[in-house]
């Protein structure tokens, strides 16, 4: 058995892969427009990770999703914690959690959907600001 891919429902595509590739960092992989069926697929991978794939499915017609977190999330091992959380808050990214531990931190996509990021190797030392920072809305 191998894993090959979680899809998450995105309701504007573009507004997704911004968040996704331009800000998260992902790689798009694969798109496919199925104009039969009013559908995109859309798949995505962080850098070198290309076998643990994130499946953005577009449907033409709109629809509404609600209560994104009740999937769960979704979580990537990065190589510094502070550095990526600065980098996603200078993009406009609300950091939901902050890294107070130097190890965990969670962001949400545009779609509601949670991102935990993970401290690759051992937990970072706690620092400011993060450390101060308290949590903003759900994660």
């Amino acid at each position: 058995m191998k894993y090959l891919h979680t899809m998450v429902r995105v309701s504007n595509l573009d507004e997704s892969l911004e968040f996704y590739v331009n800000k998260l960092g992902l790689r798009q992989l694969q798109r496919k427009d199925y104009e039969k069926g009013r559908f995109s697929l859309v798949f995505l991978a962080a850098p070198g990770d290309e076998d643990a794939q994130l499946e953005l499915t577009y449907n033409w017609d709109p629809e509404e999703y609600s209560g994104g977190r009740n999937f769960g999330h979704l979580a990537y091992r990065v190589e510094n914690i502070y550095e990526t959380c600065q980098s996603l808050m200078d993009a406009g990214v609300v950091i939901n959690r902050p890294p107070r531990d130097g190890h965990m931190a969670f962001v949400r996509s545009p779609d509601g959907i949670s991102i935990e990021l993970l401290q690759a190797g051992g937990a970072l030392e706690p620092a400011e600001p993060w450390v101060s920072m308290a949590n903003t809305g759900q994660w």
